[in-house]
């Protein structure tokens, strides 16, 4: 405590002549930072929990894990280190990424015409194999892209709802999150807005 604060604190305790209030202050330090994780996990696992019962969850993983998951992600982490904490393999993060809506600018890099690729997937609902004849690519990666698509169609329908309740949960605790802004408006969103129409199905209920 430096002198100034010293001071103050003089001040107030012959002002209220009782010195049990800064006690209880400095006594109630370290106890908040418990109080906010906890409070988070919960608010994080309520997001998710509606998200598996709205939507056909993909991953095996539990929703615990998957409050794991989005804390990571949202600390910067990259697949393959969630992957390491969870104990599972990469690909199982991205299935559940993908089934709560977590998406990286990464997702859509890709050697083919991804704008065209969403088009056929939303507009001629075309097969895993009608899409890698269509774009030379192998079936696993026709499937792979297919779930991007599906998963950032699904997130705006709902006006990316459950990310911004995920960042709110972080941001109201005070922890330092890597917001998604940057990721929902991609190059794949500014080239596919003339087939906004298809997603006109948008879900602003709560």
């Amino acid at each position: 405590m430096d002198e100034k604060t010293e001071r103050l604190r003089d001040i107030f305790m012959d002002v209220s002549g009782d010195a049990s209030v800064t006690e209880s202050q400095a006594a109630g330090r370290g106890s908040l930072t418990d109080t906010d994780e906890a409070a988070v996990d919960g608010r994080l696992g309520e997001t998710v929990a509606r998200m598996r019962e709205r939507y056909d969850f993909r991953t095996a993983l539990d929703d615990s894990a998957l409050v794991t998951l989005v804390r990571a992600f949202y600390a910067g982490r990259d697949d393959a280190a969630i992957a390491d904490e969870l104990g599972v393999e990469e690909s199982a993060v991205v299935e559940a990424r993908l089934d709560l809506h977590l998406l990286r600018e990464s997702d859509d890099d890709a050697a083919f015409d991804v704008a065209a690729f969403r088009k056929r997937v939303v507009g001629d609902e075309a097969t895993d194999a009608d899409l890698a004849a269509a774009f030379d690519i192998d079936a696993g990666t026709a499937a792979r892209y297919r779930r991007v698509v599906e998963a950032r169609a699904a997130t705006r329908r709902v006006s990316h709802r459950f990310t911004s309740e995920f960042e709110d949960a972080l941001a109201d605790a005070g922890l330092s999150t890597r917001m998604t802004a940057a990721v929902r408006e991609t190059g794949l969103d500014e080239a596919t807005e003339d087939i906004d129409s298809l997603d006109s199905d948008a879900d602003v209920s709560m």
